[in-house]
């Protein structure tokens, strides 16, 4: 996001000083045309960015350069950081004015929070499947000693235990890796790993949450919005999707192809048999398409299914052992 890299390029500006147009690119990961055209973006919304040329120039903030914003609590200046860090402002013509406003948001934060606020932002997803105008605050019943638990090791990178009840189970202690909180349609969810896996929290089936102290295993930098899109498909397609790589008859491609999600490797091997990497919905789909194929395919990855397809051939070849029962 734009708004995102503005806040973070005046953040590099104040910590270090003066910062070449390079090494503006280096730390957030752009080009240095992209670095320039966002300094033209601050200037416009009033920034008082300036040029220093030679041999140790780059790019300064004027000396005392502060904004104003008070009366605003540590929750209520996240808050607006959050908002604004988000779609809409450029669709109404005001990316100008939200960077100004950002900036003066990060200012009213205290000076030990500032480094994380725009990691705090980006930890956080309002609505990103609904228009601007129809955006509403999660509605369904969480508790607001479990919702303050998960946002605190949310944002701190903490791992975080949760006494969840998942759809027609009972309720069951967890210690996951939280990753990022997400309002759809008025429902909100924790996005997490557990032993390294991904994980979907519904919010409103979080009986109990405590923040501990040891560090979660999660990258240092999250792209949300595209973390749950990929999680939403999961849940659109009814499952957890599962890659097979397959050894198969190039006869039967066809077969497999129709049924699986999707295919991203293909290869022939020397003897003319085709490799190929694919998708299904889940686990079970998997199996149940693999066993179709029969002896034309064989699973060479995961492990968990060639040994469900072993043992499935092991039982068929069980019951037809000997004469039939009478």
């Amino acid at each position: 996001m734009r708004a995102d890299r503005l806040v973070s390029l005046v953040l590099l500006l104040r910590q270090h000083g003066r910062l070449s147009a390079a090494a503006l690119a280096r730390e957030l990961e752009v080009s240095t045309r992209t670095v320039l055209r966002d300094i033209e973006a601050l200037s416009a919304a009033g920034v008082p960015v300036y040029a220093e040329r030679g041999r140790h120039g780059g790019f300064a903030l004027l000396p005392g350069f502060r904004t104003e914003l008070t009366g605003l609590n540590h929750d209520e200046a996240l808050a607006l950081l959050i908002a604004g860090s988000r779609r809409g402002a450029q669709a109404f013509g005001l990316g100008s004015a939200l960077a100004s406003a950002m900036l003066k948001v990060v200012d009213a934060l205290p000076e030990s929070y500032r480094d994380t606020a725009a990691d705090a932002a980006r930890r956080l997803l309002i609505d990103p499947e609904t228009d601007l105008l129809s955006r509403r605050l999660v509605t369904e019943e969480v508790p607001d000693t479990v919702v303050a638990e998960v946002r605190r090791a949310v944002f701190a990178g903490h791992k975080l235990r949760i006494h969840y009840a998942a759809k027609d189970q009972a309720p069951k202690w967890r210690t996951v890796d939280p990753i990022g909180l997400v309002t759809v349609r008025e429902q909100g969810y924790l996005l997490a790993t557990r032993s390294g896996a991904d994980r979907t929290y519904r919010l409103s089936r979080i009986l109990a949450a405590e923040e501990l102290a040891e560090p979660a295993q999660r990258p240092d930098r999250v792209d949300l919005d595209r973390a749950w899109q990929e999680r939403s498909t999961r849940f659109r397609t009814g499952g957890d999707q599962v890659t097979v790589l397959v050894r198969m008859h190039p006869a039967r491609r066809e077969e497999l192809v129709g049924t699986a999600l999707a295919v991203h490797a293909e290869e022939t091997d020397a003897d003319g048999r085709l490799r190929m990497e694919v998708t299904f919905q889940d686990p079970r789909h998997a199996e149940w398409a693999l066993w179709q194929l029969a002896t034309s395919a064989e699973a060479l990855a995961p492990q968990w299914l060639r040994a469900a397809l072993r043992d499935r051939a092991a039982a068929i070849a069980a019951r037809y052992e000997g004469e039939p029962e009478s």
